[in-house]
């Protein structure tokens, strides 16, 4: 059965060709509404019970699911066009739009992976007497509160809640499992009569609890404290602040679903091999320090992570994916939003990307502005970190003019500045810009201002394959005529330069490189490598004994990237006993003319020519000779019988 979408003017105060729209989206679209959501609902209650429906509106969602739940049917689908594309000052047709929009709403979104995180409501209050007991006060009949003081002064004579003096030394963890240490430890011994007595003090005191409630307005205890759930931080100066930490507070207790945003595929990680470091792209921009080293893999805290999606970014092997949803849906989104307003006849468009924040800006200058123009196409993601040099090149590749990227007040501005860098030097050009605007008006001018886009390519692509795929492919369609693009330092694409002079053909950085882009021949010596496969992790430099390796960023757009070439070779040595060939040739020859007659262990002929043997002559050659090492003296003869009864006449 087909679905329909029910479509709505909100009294009158949008335009919606319906016609066009169903012709463009492929969908049947009901009658124009005027007050679907009030006077007009009994109408979304037949056609929610006779069928599939997509309701064009997304501000009204609640009531809608509400209805489907009373009627016993699916919740629809929801999209938003008033506020993306019928409320706006553009006096173009926003038909091409609109499809688009219903393209990407009709996409099925994969299910979120999550976690169960159980809190029991143990919470520890930290700060200076006055607030901190304040605080205790409010949440002794919630939660299982614990109060630790800087000292002894102003104690409370109560049994509500615990107390105790210390120094919070060290806090690790996260919602329902924090773990502490406390110095100078000192509890409130129960009984007595006047202040309380505390027990003498002691430290490395260790505990658990659910939830932190910071008051002492220091330095935080984690890094980016408001992506770590649990530990909630005010200022005890702002009643305000401190109200809404102890109303959020008050919330943690029970079981939540924790979201597990990032998915890690170890044996592609090139963090180190053989303990020489390599690639820490991703322990470098983690604001909440999920991600440890593990050997030669980073391990990541899925409890700790906030899901920024940075690490997916910078990632340059794929090892770390963003995976709430998974960065393929990101990519098939964008292609089918192009698609679908290139198909409706729209030209140009730009893709507007924005999280939660950037949607509640596109809501309001729709209702209280110009709204976006015609041209101007959102698409809603819930970690901007996570669009990297790979998602605004498909973005441009797929057919889109320009790409924008909303900044957000916590947005991780380094990370997206450098991604954007990286997709201009390979082809987005001009194309990518981080719009840094918090003012509904003012977004909604500067896009209404720019120039028309103009189209970036002629044959636009369809987005598959990895991402170091999908980057290669987009370059080629935006640059068509290049072959060698040169990329800035520390690019995640590029060649390994080796100084055959120098080079010995050791193979150390074949057999450590974590990507396989060098390996080495088994019939001959020789370093082959394939460009295509290169991170540019530096570990060959890192692990090469002579230092005839350098990197060189670079994207190479030819076929011969995807090959191996070889790097270098040298003849092999043939084995003086045997014939058969191992090593390299001027290594045997160098080591021979180096230690013959100049060392005591080859001294004679005999000695320098194995040298010059492969591993079984050698060997064999060794067992045989006269100053054998390894030679034992005379087998004792084996004792029998006789030799026994001998002994015993003896005695």
């Amino acid at each position: 059965m087909n679905k329909t979408l029910l479509i709505c003017d909100c009294l009158g105060t949008q335009a919606i060709d319906a016609d066009a729209l169903s012709a463009a989206t492929g969908l049947e679209c009901s009658r124009l509404h005027t007050s679907l959501c009030d006077g007009q609902i009994d109408h979304a209650a037949k056609a929610m019970a006779g069928g599939e429906v997509m309701i064009a509106c997304q501000q009204e969602a609640a009531r809608f699911a509400d209805l489907a739940d009373d009627l016993g049917v699916p919740v629809p689908d929801f999209v938003d066009l008033r506020d993306r594309a019928g409320w706006t000052a553009d006096t173009a047709d926003t038909t091409a739009k609109m499809a688009a929009l219903v393209a990407d709403a009709a996409r099925p979104a994969p299910a979120p992976k999550t976690i169960d995180v159980t809190s029991d409501g143990v919470c520890l209050i930290i700060g200076a007497s006055g607030p901190a007991f304040e605080a205790a006060e409010k949440l002794a009949d919630t939660l299982a509160v614990t109060v630790l003081v800087p000292d002894a002064s102003d104690l409370p004579v109560t049994s509500r809640y615990d107390i105790c003096v210390g120094r919070l030394a060290r806090a690790s963890g996260t919602l329902g499992q924090f773990s502490i240490r406390i110095d100078a430890f000192q509890q409130v011994i129960p009984g007595g009569r006047g202040a309380p007595s505390l027990t003498d003090p002691r430290d490395g005191a260790q505990s658990t609890c659910d939830v932190i409630l910071d008051l002492t307005g220091d330095t935080p205890l984690f890094p980016a404290p408001d992506k770590r759930d649990g530990y909630l931080r005010a200022d005890p100066h702002s009643i305000p602040a401190v109200a809404d930490a102890l109303l959020a507070a008050s919330q943690m207790v029970g079981t939540f679903e924790k979201p597990l945003h990032i998915r890690l595929q170890e044996p592609l990680c090139a963090h180190s091999r053989a303990e020489q470091p390599a690639c820490s792209n991703c322990l470098n921009v983690c604001p909440t320090g999920a991600i440890l080293p593990a050997g030669e893999h980073v391990s990541i805290d899925p409890l700790v992570c906030a899901g920024c999606g940075a690490c997916s970014a910078v990632c340059p092997s794929g090892a770390i994916s963003y995976d709430a949803p998974p960065v393929d849906h990101v990519f098939r989104r964008i292609s089918t939003l192009a698609s679908a307003y290139r198909k409706a006849g729209g030209q140009a468009g730009t893709l507007l990307v924005h999280d939660t924040h950037g949607a509640e800006m596109i809501r309001l200058t729709a209702r209280f502005g110009n709204g976006l123009p015609a041209h101007v196409i959102p698409l809603e993601i819930d970690a901007l970190a996570m669009f990297g040099h790979a998602e605004m090149l498909a973005t441009l590749a797929c057919g889109f003019a320009d790409v924008d990227i909303l900044l957000a007040p916590k947005s991780d501005r380094d990370v997206l500045q450098a991604q954007a860098d990286l997709a201009a030097a390979i082809g987005a050009g001009d194309g990518v810009t981080l719009l840094d605007i918090s003012d509904p008006d003012a977004l909604s001018d500067h896009l209404f201002d720019r120039a028309a886009p103009a189209n970036r390519v002629e044959a636009p692509i369809l987005p598959q394959g990895s991402r170091r795929q999908i980057t290669r492919l987009a370059a080629k369609a935006l640059q068509p005529d290049a072959e060698m693009i040169p990329l800035p330092d520390h690019a995640p694409y590029g060649a390994v330069i080796v100084d055959t002079d120098a080079c010995t053909l050791c193979l150390a950085c074949a057999s450590l490189c974590p990507s396989g882009a060098l390996v080495d021949n088994p019939d001959k010596p020789q370093l082959r490598f394939q460009e295509d496969a290169c991170l540019q992790c530096g570990l060959c430099a890192h692990v090469c004994p002579e230092d005839a390796i350098t990197l060189q960023p670079q994207l190479n757009l030819t076929d011969a990237a995807l090959s191996q070439t070889v790097l270098n070779e040298e003849e092999p040595f043939a084995c003086v006993e045997c014939g058969s060939l191992f090593g390299v040739k001027s290594t045997i020859e160098r080591i021979t003319e180096k230690l013959a007659g100049n060392h005591a262990m080859f001294a004679n002929a005999d000695a320098v020519r194995m040298i010059q043997m492969c591993d079984n002559c050698r060997v064999k050659a060794q067992f045989h000779s006269q100053d054998n090492p390894f030679t034992m003296g005379e087998r004792p003869r084996v004792r029998t019988t006789e030799d026994y009864l001998s002994k015993r006449k003896d005695h």
